[in-house]
């Protein structure tokens, strides 16, 4: 590991996240890369909400907002919850953030202490990490397995609970893994959050984006959860907005209100540009959505046809917009980290190494579904290659 500058403050540390910066310095010097790495989507923002955009910026939406955000946008984010299945929320209860994952540092800032611990599945979205460690609080990881498919349950959160333990992380569905928390389960966690007096994050970023059966059960539509749960969303993912930089945070009043001085001072407000976007993105039609769903349901049958057809396994892909597979289940004797490395160097296909997210195993890769079926084709035709090209290194007999 590189070794830091001395006159860094020690809350500052070089993760497994730095090899993301590797690799896109590896790929900048190959030509025809295909990128199957970012959670950044290749679709483009809606002609309606980039039209939004620009009318607001020529109505002089070009000045702070209120901490919170612009209040149509808090009611309409109210309902839009509402209207999927969640709890009852007025709008002083929704907070505006520039982007979930900046909410994810004002909520760790906001409620955790030094040796408090928070609860984060593993594999699970690797800043929530971050976020703990910049608040001096104990990150409790919790191993998933493929026995459920690499979701949580309420077994594996109470083996890992001690009287330090605070806040419990759900993401669902889950980023890296594109898996669903079935709603029964959701139910038997949240009586252990219960139990426990535990603040459940339920991160529903991806909540619009399943597939098949699946859907996501609101955490905090539950009895008795509401006033624990801070839920976790925004519209860079249904909207492919991710340059915008707008989420949102809902929860209690009474941990909203004092959160969002922590958000103003560091932002002040969200920019006034992206809210009234957002507002478009919310009160328009939803047909957007629907056709971008559809588009990463079939590369997420692109992808699995390729696996398959090598034989490499991988967690049955419900939600969001990712296919977590199996290195391991190829019996090449190597790890997903050298494994992605060569097939970017030799295949010029860049996908990221489960070790990113926090896996306690070094067994995985995730490929996000951000490029065309074409090219994912393309992509799983060389990725074959390589696969080959490893299993005839292993059939030469020794020198």
């Amino acid at each position: 590991m590189t070794k830091l500058d001395p006159r860094l403050a020690k809350r500052v540390k070089l993760s497994d996240g730095a090899l993301i910066t590797r690799m896109l310095d590896i790929a900048n010097g190959l030509d025809d890369v295909i990128r199957m790495g970012r959670g950044d989507p290749d679709l483009d923002t809606p002609a309606h909400i980039i039209k939004a955009g620009q009318e607001a910026l020529a109505n002089g939406a070009t000045h702070y907002t209120h901490p919170l955000g612009i209040q149509p946008l808090r009611e309409a984010i109210a309902e839009n919850i509402r209207t999927y299945g969640g709890a009852d929320y007025a709008d002083d209860e929704i907070m505006i953030t520039p982007g979930g994952q900046q909410g994810m540092f004002i909520i760790a800032l906001s409620l955790l202490n030094p040796g408090d611990e928070i609860l984060v599945p593993c594999p699970g979205y690797n800043p929530y990490n971050q976020a703990a460690e910049m608040s001096d609080a104990v990150v409790v990881k919790i191993p998933m397995s493929m026995e459920t498919n690499l979701t949580l349950t309420a077994e594996m959160v109470e083996a890992r609970i001690t009287p330090k333990s605070k806040i419990l992380v759900l993401i669902n569905p889950n980023n890296p893994t594109g898996t669903v928390t079935p709603p029964d389960e959701v139910h038997r966690i949240a009586e252990v959050a219960k139990k426990h007096d535990l603040i459940v994050i339920s991160d529903e970023i991806y909540s619009r984006l399943t597939f098949g059966n699946n859907t996501v059960l609101p955490v905090a539509s539950l009895p008795g959860m509401k006033e624990r749960t801070i839920t976790l969303s925004g519209f860079s993912k249904a909207y492919a907005m991710t340059g915008w930089r707008i989420g949102y945070l809902a929860g209690p009043r009474a941990l909203i209100g004092p959160m969002s001085e922590v958000n103003h001072a560091f932002a002040i407000s969200t920019a006034a540009v992206s809210q009234h976007a957002a507002l478009a993105a919310m009160t328009g039609s939803q047909e957007c959505v629907e056709e971008m769903r559809g588009i990463y349901e079939e590369r997420r049958r692109a992808i699995c046809e390729g696996l398959d057809a090598m034989g490499m396994g991988y967690a049955e892909p419900q939600g969001a917009f990712y296919v977590y597979a199996n290195v391991a289940s190829l019996g090449l004797g190597i790890t997903a980290g050298p494994f992605c490395e060569r097939l970017l160097a030799e295949g010029r296909v860049m996908m990221y190494p489960g070790t990113i997210y926090g896996d306690h195993t070094d067994d995985f890769v995730r490929m996000s579904m951000t490029q065309p079926v074409d090219r994912i084709k393309i992509a799983m035709s060389r990725m074959a290659e390589v696969v080959e090209s490893f299993r005839a290194e292993t059939r030469q007999p020794a020198n």
